[in-house]
């Protein structure tokens, strides 16, 4: 027998087995559970937005039970938020002082969780297209259903109904923790037209419409298809605030908007019916309007 060759083969089997020995700790390794003071950045690091309960104890390789008093201490450094019962959401070291990230960081994990349609709109969406002045204060979002309005650290959240919210077209937008759903700039201009109190009065909503129709371009078509909707105050505050402000016709929507048969629309819906009508528009004047 060559022993020379057989001493090779024993010497090659040995470090062989060594290698997979080693390759095998270090998977061992990778997969130990963290420790409950580094949880936060281990999910960070791994790409994990938001976590269930019972995913935070299967990684903590604890009780389900003992998952709150477990990551209380972290919580209370801001390293974690539960915007919903049952739902964990790890803290960029950055956000950590404010109590917890910008909403945009976990509105779409929160309305996953919650099964829930939705989009971001209003001031927050128009922010997100360049068309504020201001950043706002509030994020209000669209829902199909009813949510209870939450604040997490520096992030308010106002939901408000909307029965056709996902039948409205969005666009999605990117947060280091994914994509989440925003109103197009055509629903966004038609949601402040609808609600001029969510956007600070009518001043500033003016303001906003008018900058999107200039920073987005707002779809004259797309805007008359969506009008129907939402109601006619809407379509008409939309119509002659681009036109007045924006210098944009809109042809389409005005051809819309003559086809309605109610009467006019308040320009400020909470001042009394005084002043002129715009006769293309359908719109009482009944307010005088300075835009920045």
């Amino acid at each position: 027998m060559d022993w020379h060759r057989r001493d090779e083969h024993i010497i090659i089997l040995h470090i062989i087995t060594e290698k997979m020995r080693i390759d095998h700790m270090a998977i061992q390794s990778a997969l130990k559970a963290p420790r409950t003071a580094q949880a936060a950045d281990w999910a960070l690091s791994r790409g994990i937005a938001s976590m269930t309960t019972a995913q935070v104890a299967h990684m903590l390789n604890a009780p389900v039970s003992q998952v709150s008093q477990r990551l209380s201490a972290a919580k209370r450094r801001g390293e974690w938020i539960t915007p919903a019962r049952g739902l964990w959401a790890p803290v960029p070291p950055e956000f950590r002082e404010w109590g917890g990230p910008p909403a945009t960081e976990f509105i779409a994990s929160l309305m996953k969780h919650l099964g829930v349609d939705y989009y971001v709109g209003w001031l927050a969406a128009a922010a997100l297209y360049g068309a504020t002045h201001h950043a706002p204060q509030v994020t209000h979002v669209a829902v199909l259903k009813l949510v209870r309005e939450r604040k997490i650290g520096r992030a308010r959240l106002v939901f408000h109904e909307r029965s056709a919210v996902a039948d409205l077209p969005t666009v999605e937008r990117m947060a280091r923790s994914g994509a989440y759903l925003v109103s197009s700039p055509e629903v966004t201009a038609l949601d402040i037209a609808s609600d001029i109190t969510l956007a600070g009065g009518l001043d500033n909503a003016t303001t906003v419409i008018a900058d999107l129709a200039e920073e987005k371009g707002l779809d004259d078509q797309t805007l008359a298809s969506l009008a129907p909707r939402f109601a006619d105050a809407a379509a008409r505050r939309v119509g002659w605030m681009v036109e007045r402000f924006a210098e944009h016709r809109l042809d389409a929507l005005a051809e819309h908007v003559a086809q309605s048969s109610s009467a006019p629309s308040r320009l400020h819906p909470s001042l009394p019916l005084t002043g002129t009508v715009d006769a293309r528009w359908g719109l009482r004047l009944n307010a005088t309007v300075e835009v920045e």
